[in-house]
This record gives structure tokens, sequence and C-alpha cells, in this order.
């Protein structure tokens, strides 16, 4: 099997180094990942500027490409040109916080793993929620195992799983729950603060207040110790209304000119 492995995190990161420690157990793992953190880059690609790779040896252990773009830009680019064969897989992560509710609209680590939907590979998002301790070798080992049983059973080309673990700590994860994604708002707020030359800067803040009552939701499951798996698709057609919309009596566009 070949793996092609990335993050937004950026190439040092270290859960992407876990990851890699274990997804060489089930075969061949190539990298390509970014070259500084893309954290909330979301879906963007590269259009207006070349983009850079350069091939560099990550702590002594193993090689990747450092891209000097978005995730979804390493994934794209690793497929059509860098890495050969193509790839049978795609896994990004594990990130740096978990990626739940409508975090996963922002989110480079899920991105990523959709660009690699998106070409026709099975892929896997791999986030690791906050905690005192970030063990980023535990999570990567709960993760290998998960992909296994997926790739043996649930994941054919061009579908998308979700995967969020919770902080490791004493008595987590306390198993594993399928649950759709949640639409709980953060409670954002901007922090002001004087910039140079007589500009304003506002900082993003923001955390999950509401956490829901319904069990049945990844942000739920992950706050109550399991590990979550949610299938996501890129087709974001609201379906139930194509029906209404198409009833209506639309008039000549024409008349709008």
């Amino acid at each position: 099997m070949h793996i092609l492995l990335t993050n937004d995190d950026g190439i040092l990161a270290p859960g992407l180094a876990a990851m890699y420690r274990e997804l060489a157990r089930l075969g061949q793992v190539s990298v390509a990942a970014p070259d500084s953190a893309q954290s909330a880059s979301a879906h963007a690609i590269t259009i207006n500027a070349p983009l850079t790779a350069s091939w560099v040896h990550v702590q002594n252990e193993f090689h990747g490409w450092s891209i000097g773009g978005r995730p979804a830009d390493c994934v794209k680019l690793a497929v059509s040109q860098l890495v050969q064969p193509r790839p049978d897989l795609v896994v990004s992560g594990i990130n740096d916080g978990a990626n739940v509710s409508i975090n996963v609209l922002y989110s480079g680590t899920v991105a990523a793993a959709a660009e690699g939907a998106l070409l026709g590979l099975p892929a896997v998002a791999v986030s690791l929620e906050h905690g005192d301790e970030l063990d980023f070798g535990g999570a990567a080992r709960i993760a290998r195992g998960i992909i296994e049983l997926l790739l043996h059973q649930h994941l054919p080309a061009g579908k998308l799983i979700n995967m969020n673990i919770p902080s490791l700590t004493e008595g987590r994860p306390k198993g594993i729950r399928v649950v759709p994604q949640a639409v709980q708002i953060m409670d954002d707020y901007y922090v002001e603060q004087a910039g140079p030359f007589g500009t304003k800067q506002f900082w993003l803040r923001g955390s999950f207040k509401d956490f829901g009552s319904d069990a049945n939701t990844d942000l739920r499951a992950l706050r109550d110790g399991f590990v979550t798996l949610t299938p996501l698709h890129v087709d974001l057609t609201e379906r139930s209304r194509l029906a209404d919309l198409a009833d209506v009596d639309w008039p000549d566009v024409t008349q709008f000119r």
C-alpha cells in the first residue's frame, strides 16, 4: 500500500511525525506537507503564484516534500506530480486540535483529505483534541488501528472520513462513535490592539461554549471522551430544497439585463 501523508500544521509538526511512524507499518508512506502552519486555511488553493517544493529530511527520520502552499495544494501537487506510484490512500494529520462541528468548514486538515477524495482516493482526516498533554504517539496508534479497519471494510475510493480523537487523559478514549457533524457555532470574539502607523489589529479568539445536548454529534461525543468518525462529502447541495426551487415560476431572465 502507498499512503500519502499531509497536514495543515506544517511538515515539522509532531503530529505528522507520529502519524508517519504508525502508517509506515502499513506500507510505503510519501509525505507532502506545507512548509509552514496553515491552520484554518480551508480548501484554498494557489492559482496566481507558483508552488515551491523542497525535498527535506525531517527529524533525521524521514524525507518529504515541503511545499510553499496550502494543504489542498500539497495533495493536488503530490498526486499529480511529486509521488509515484499513485497513492492508495490519503491521510491528513494528526492535527493539533479537534476539527468538529463548524470547524470542519475552516479546517485545512479536513480540506487536504477532501482534496484526496476529490481526486478519487480514499481519505482520512485525523485530529487530536487539545488537552493537558498532547499524546500524538498514542493518538497515532489509535488512528492507525481504525484506519486499518476502515480500509478493510468501509472506505472505498473517493470517500472521506473525519476522525477526531479525545485528549488521552486517564480512561480515554471510552470507545468509538459514528456520528454526524454538529452545527454549533463557536463563541467568537476579537481582541483589539494598536497596530503600527495608526492601524488597528484584531485577533480572533473563541471556543465552543454550547456542546449541545444530543449525544449523537461529533462535538458532544468528543467532549464525552469518544473517538468520533464522521463520513463527509464535498457535494454541498441541499437536495431537499431542489424541488421547491425548481417549482418557482421563474421569469424571463432577460428582463433583468
